[in-house]
């Protein structure tokens, strides 16, 4: 119902207005009145009537300063200015301050109802359209994520000027103008197979999300999606002594969520080298991947920069065993990185690793051998241990027995475990991309059953093929181009445009056959995304 107020000096014409009017009869709750603007200012911001009802010539406080003041707190507020002066500059000044309507007294219940009424259609529809905004902001918030890493991948990959970067960062309500950027790679992982599923009572998508809520409320901070379970962090500071508190904030929420997570977790932050220019996060980011590829070997629960590294070579150039850090030859540290590592980290990695056993047993021959051993059999195992015939692995990394030139040289060594850990993650992705492959296939065949199903949400679909939403959303995203809104956003304009162009069905019924309760929201959706109405679109065929 519309909400009314009155402010009139005058009691006889203030009584015949409040009394000639059946108020909730027309649709209409009456919900004050008073004689001059200083009394009604108080009374209008506690009530926050939707249609205001002035005189302009009133004591202490005349109806357009009133209006000036209400029109400042309630924007969206209709006013009536009642007046019995027919002069000009009153009615420049009430089109200035945002008056609905400048009526000349005396005025007609008549007339007056009419006017409310023309009002309050007006209010209707101003509803509406901001109920239809509000609907599509939500459901594209989905897309605000995906549009942001897209974002972080141009100014990666492409050469954006400065004018570029902060009008696309503008767009995403990022406000990037700083002296001094980092980035942190984060990662969480050893949630188990139940969590990561999101399967009920086990928190692990709510997790991730309090880990994102957490870092999203500190200021100068923000977080693009990597994969599931890592993000890339964007630091900004005004100097290096701030940044290292940025830094340390992040470890500190990142550990204050994990706390209270009953899942068991681990995480890692790989800190890049500090820029002063946005257009060089290229250089930080590299950075910080080189450290990050060699989370296994640093350890986890921590985050690390470059600078916390340490020399771990021998100056005897024989093998000595004394030396070495037994925890390093652990075979879980390779089969960890061969398990969820990138291609283009597995130099990196190769590098630490030798420098973790010593720069000097390295040169050993038969500590070569020993070493690139238990690396074939790790990755082996790890291929069989996820269904793949280890047999074209032995094509590409060849027979153990017959690896003789492998070991001429450190360098030939070194070559040939990152081609043995690149090919182990070649065969890896492709087993990934498969099961992903068919579990899209899955999502994408339950939409098209069900896209006329109003309650269908990312969370529905995750669950049908047993992925977190957070991870579901975020493998929809690279496999597909486009979020899941998006796709299914495409799948009900598709079935809409079918039944306009073959169907005698109204609009309202295209709506709710596609999906839609709410017609006006339909009809809002298909202009934004066919740049036309349904009416139009019908029209055309």
């Amino acid at each position: 119902m519309v909400k009314v107020f009155l402010v009139e000096d005058e009691i006889v014409i203030r009584d015949g207005i409040k009394n000639s009017i059946k108020w909730e009869k027309e649709g209409f709750e009456f919900v004050g009145e008073a004689g001059d603007g200083e009394l009604a200012y108080p009374m209008i911001l506690k009530e926050q009537p939707d249609i205001l009802i002035t005189d302009i010539k009133m004591p202490f406080m005349d109806g357009l300063e009133l209006s000036r003041l209400v029109k400042q707190e309630l924007p969206d507020i209709k006013i009536l200015i009642l007046s019995g002066y027919d002069e000009f500059e009153y009615a420049k000044e009430a089109i200035r301050i945002g008056v609905a309507e400048y009526l000349l007294k005396p005025v007609s219940s008549i007339k007056l109802l009419e006017v409310l009424h023309s009002v309050t259609s007006a209010i209707v529809q101003e509803r509406q359209e901001k109920e239809l905004i509000r609907k599509y902001e939500a459901d594209m918030l989905e897309n605000r994520e995906y549009q942001k890493e897209e974002f972080l991948n141009r100014i990666l990959t492409k050469s954006l000027s400065v004018t570029e970067i902060l009008a696309q960062a503008k767009a995403l309500s990022m406000d990037l103008s700083a002296r001094l950027y980092n980035t942190i790679l984060l990662e969480v992982a050893g949630i188990s197979a139940a969590e990561e599923t999101g399967e009920p009572g086990t928190g692990g998508g709510s997790m991730f999300t309090a880990i994102e809520s957490a870092l999203e409320e500190q200021s100068g901070l923000y977080m693009f999606r990597r994969s599931a379970e890592s993000w890339m962090i964007l630091c900004l500071a005004e100097d290096s002594s701030q940044m290292d508190q940025k830094i340390r904030s992040v470890e500190t929420c990142v550990r204050s969520v994990l706390d209270n997570c009953p899942a068991r977790t681990e995480y890692f932050g790989a800190i890049g080298c500090p820029v002063s220019r946005i257009r060089e996060l290229k250089e930080s980011v590299a950075e910080a991947e080189r450290v990050f590829a060699c989370r296994y070997l640093k350890g986890w629960n921590q985050i690390v920069g470059s600078e916390d590294e340490t020399e771990n070579g021998s100056e005897n150039s024989e093998l000595n065993v004394g030396s070495l850090e037994i925890a390093k030859l652990d075979r879980k540290i390779l089969e960890g990185f061969l398990k969820t590592g990138l291609r283009g980290q597995a130099s990196s990695f190769m590098d630490e690793y030798f420098a973790s056993l010593g720069e000097k047993n390295i040169q050993s021959l038969l500590f070569r051998q020993y070493v690139t051993m238990d690396a074939y059999l790790t990755a082996v195992g790890v291929l069989e241990s996820i269904g793949y015939d280890s047999d074209e692995f032995v094509t590409r990394c060849g027979d153990f027995k017959d690896m003789e030139s492998v070991f001429q040289t450190v360098e030939h060594t070194k070559k040939y475990l990152i081609h043995l850990i690149e090919t182990t993650i070649d065969f890896r992705e492709a087993v990934s991309k498969g099961t992903n492959g068919s579990l899209l296939k899955a999502a994408r065949s339950y939409i098209e059953q069900n896209f006329d199903n109003e309650d269908i949400s990312l969370n529905t679909v995750a669950s049908t093929v047993n992925l977190s939403p957070n991870y579901f959303s975020t493998v929809f995203s690279q496999e597909m181009g486009m979020t899941f809104i998006e796709y299914l956003t495409r799948v009900r304009m598709e079935k809409a445009k079918e039944l306009l162009r073959s169907s005698s069905m109204k609009t309202a019924e295209i709506a709710y056959a596609v999906g839609y309760k709410d017609s006006h929201y339909f009809s809002y959706l298909f202009k934004k995304t066919q740049h036309c109405t349904p009416r139009e679109f019908k029209s055309q065929v």
